[in-house]
């Protein structure tokens, strides 16, 4: 059994963020799902910023057991 790390990234515009974060919650549910991944030990968010300080974009990583 090992230890891994997966980053999913996704891009937030105005207005559209629900979507997205929907989206990118599919994006880590269909990795799980189509890698049979059992245990996901943690799941962690950390957004990403422009120039101007404002919210551009977030990643999600997990670590899991395979």
């Amino acid at each position: 059994m090992a230890i891994k790390v997966k980053s999913f990234g996704m891009e937030i515009r105005p207005m559209k963020t629900m979507q997205e974060l929907k989206t990118l919650d599919d994006a880590v549910n269909d990795f799980i799902a189509k890698n049979g991944i059992k245990k996901v030990i943690s799941v962690s968010d950390s957004p990403t910023t422009g120039d101007n300080g404002g919210t551009i974009g977030i990643i999600r990583v997990i670590t899991y057991e395979d």
